[in-house]
């Protein structure tokens, strides 16, 4: 059977179709599109895709952006699933003090870290981190309990507080530098180890609360700017979001 998985942030819709006829799914196609392109799905990307048979989705953008992609699924007259974040799924725990206030996609996330760690071989802790207008670096102990997570600006909100909020101050795009000699540089230098600082912190957070190296994993849309300066050795995985709503599925059933 085909299976649809959305993620719905703040900025883009991102979806995958995906084959799970197998022990593992396939993945037959995926893309994404801005929040305002959302009307074009079924008409151009969605088009020539036979209807899958289900779909689930995690969406933090709100109710009003989850309604359109709603209007999109009446192509392929597919009913419409939500992930809500649970107290335990998939043998990860929720440690939030509000366990349905934590963000769908991060919970999302972290279980799809959770799969790679229990693929990879015996359980460990693990940092999940996501890059996007927001970020998060939420972490996991070896038994699969949330510890908790840092929410912070990402490279845009950033860039634009600093715009915004000092005279003068005007935001050209910039290169990440040890040592920068211009206020381009400066500025996306100061974001970009800014984020860095708090992923190092967590990470030695969790070496002192788990007494274990953790796996590390990255993903969003500017992972790929963040990973090369920090020295943890982070792995990229682009669909991470989707692994764990794959998982998500497989037990619901």
């Amino acid at each position: 059977m085909s299976f649809l998985v959305l993620d719905i942030g703040n900025t883009r819709l991102k979806w995958g179709l995906y084959d799970r006829r197998a022990v593992d799914a396939t993945l037959l196609s995926h893309g994404a599109v801005y929040l305002e392109q959302i009307e074009t799905l079924a008409e151009q990307a969605w088009m020539h895709w036979p209807a899958p048979q289900a779909m689930l989705g995690c969406a933090v953008a709100g109710q009003a952006v989850r309604r359109r992609a709603e209007e999109q699924l009446e192509f392929w007259d597919l009913a419409p699933r939500w992930v809500v974040s649970q107290a335990e799924a998939c043998g990860v725990v929720n440690g939030y003090e509000h366990p349905a206030r934590l963000g769908s996609d991060r919970w999302a996330a972290m279980i799809g870290a959770r799969g790679r760690v229990l693929a990879e071989g015996p359980p460990r802790p693990a940092i999940v981190v996501m890059v996007g207008t927001a970020v998060t670096v939420d972490a996991l102990a070896a038994d699969g309990r949330f510890l908790g997570g840092l929410i912070l600006p990402g490279f845009g909100l950033m860039l634009k507080a600093l715009e915004s909020g000092t005279a003068g101050l005007h935001v050209p795009t910039g290169e990440i530098q040890r040592f920068p000699v211009n206020t381009s540089d400066a500025l996306m230098s100061g974001g970009s180890y800014a984020i860095a600082g708090a992923i190092e912190r967590m990470h030695r957070h969790v070496l002192e609360a788990c007494r274990e190296e953790p796996a590390l994993y990255m993903t969003g849309g500017a992972a790929g700017k963040l990973v090369p300066i920090t020295p943890l050795g982070f792995e990229v995985v682009d669909l991470l979001i989707f692994e764990g709503l794959l998982r998500l599925a497989a037990e619901r059933g």
